[in-house]
């Protein structure tokens, strides 16, 4: 039968190396915590924010100075991928982007409203409502496309 003696000191030997083992493991497990909970704030921060039109159309004339807007109107005149809207106090330049660069995004005397924002000048068209309900969202959800270093290497 094994003393007594070398039981006791045998347990007292156990105890600190699980210690030494055991806080190496909880102070990765609490920096793994910390590192996930800062890298998820971290992209929160650097996602770009929704742009949503307030849902009421305001009157051409009306508009707020660089702002999102809703304007609604019949287009009276297209230029490529841009159009002019008009309602009954006055007129707006859209640009559409990439969406209506074939000038068929829509017709002469169509009715629509569109959403976006209003900046120098023009409405820059995010979403466009037709009359029967259907929406197009006219831009892509993230930023552009981004080009490759060889494509700015203009050297002869």
């Amino acid at each position: 039968m094994p003393d007594k003696d070398q039981d006791n000191e045998h347990a007292e030997r156990a105890t600190p190396v699980r210690r030494r083992l055991a806080v190496p493991v909880i102070a990765a497990a609490v920096a793994l915590v910390i590192g996930a909970a800062g890298g998820a704030s971290a992209v929160k921060m650097m996602r770009p924010t929704p742009e949503m039109a307030p849902l009421t159309p305001v009157a051409i004339s009306a508009m707020p100075a660089t702002s999102l807007v809703t304007i609604k109107g019949k287009v009276a005149e297209i230029y490529g991928n841009k159009f002019v809207l008009q309602d009954e106090s006055g007129k707006a330049l859209v640009e559409t982007g990439r969406a209506g660069e074939d000038g068929a995004l829509v017709t002469r005397d169509e009715a629509v409203t569109v959403q976006g924002r209003f900046d120098d000048g023009f409405v820059h068209a995010s979403y466009l409502v037709r009359q029967d309900g259907r929406t197009e969202a006219l831009r892509p959800p993230k930023g552009p496309p981004h080009r490759r270093f060889a494509d700015f290497d203009h050297r002869p």
